[in-house]
């Protein structure tokens, strides 16, 4: 059945008659008469009962002008989708990091977004951990949070929020003594890891392996909680910025230590594809997360 079929009985019956519909659809009483006469048929049943003056929907007329009007509120529905589509305040945001520890923080941040902008979807591909530039470039995740600006033509990157490296280590540990740790302490001293492979660590890919140093013994630990548990335990030595700790709970027996005498900050940076750049609901994602982590 023809939409037209549909608006013609919606606007009969809220119309009142088909003189005053008339003028409603541009068409003459003559034409509109041989549409719902010609509609009848095709049903086999009536739709109007004609009374006078009066125009008054059958039962199963009854039940067409319903679904016309379900009908009609969804093309209205879609149509204003549509519109949000095109300037962007409506999408769903697949976002991937470089590295686990990266992933502290961010649900606490998911959820802001859902109050501030609930038409925004926002997911975390944890598939994409190791290769977040790699799988943007396929079109798996929307948004990768790197430390490293990608030099490839097709995405853009941009500065959020910089931070600091420290060693985390027990106070008895040998090396507690140092006012920093120096990438050959990393020789000997065991290092826990979130994951491999070690060349997404941060601490190794911008500490360590820049002075020729790999640790002889690395212990990787994927759970943050159960990596401080083993640093309580003096059982090595973990690497993680301050904030991403705010939330977990540690004794008075761990230290905190810069690497190197100038420390070991990094800037983080928010990758995007060039071609999805203008579109709002990533634009309205980076402010946000560039004010949510301006604190750090």
């Amino acid at each position: 059945m023809e939409l037209k079929y549909f608006r013609l009985i919606k606007t009969i019956r809220e119309e009142g008659s088909i003189a005053n519909s008339a003028g409603k659809l541009f068409l003459t009483q003559s034409a509109l008469s041989h549409q719902l006469n010609q509609l009848e048929r095709r049903l086999g049943f009536k739709v109007f009962h004609r009374k006078r003056n009066t125009w008054q929907l059958t039962p199963e007329g009854q039940e067409l002008y319903n679904t016309g009007n379900m009908l009609f509120d969804q093309i209205e529905k879609s149509f204003k989708t549509i519109e949000q589509l095109r300037t962007g305040s409506v999408g769903k945001i697949s976002v991937g990091t470089e590295c686990y520890s990266f992933y502290h923080g961010l649900p606490a941040f998911i959820q802001k977004m859902a109050v501030l902008y609930p038409d925004i979807e926002v997911k975390l591909n944890l598939e994409a951990t190791h290769h977040p530039n790699s799988k943007l470039l396929s079109n798996e995740i929307d948004i990768a949070m790197v430390t490293k600006k990608p030099k490839n033509d097709k995405l853009t990157s941009i500065p959020v929020y910089e931070d600091e490296l420290f060693g985390i280590l027990h106070k008895e540990h040998p090396l507690s003594k140092k006012d920093f740790l120096e990438a050959s302490d990393f020789t000997e001293a065991p290092l826990i890891i979130h994951s491999y492979p070690l060349e997404t660590v941060a601490v190794y890919n911008q500490f360590l392996q820049p002075n020729g140093i790999t640790p002889t013994k690395i212990s990787a630990i994927p759970l943050t909680e159960v990596a401080l548990e083993m640093v309580e335990a003096n059982m090595g030595i973990l690497c993680m910025p301050k904030w991403a700790l705010s939330s977990f709970k540690f004794s008075g027996d761990l230290i905190f230590k810069g690497l190197g005498p100038q420390g070991l900050k990094r800037t983080h940076y928010v990758v995007v594809r060039k071609e999805d750049q203008h579109k709002t609901y990533l634009q309205d994602f980076i402010a946000t997360f560039e004010e949510n982590f301006s604190m750090v």
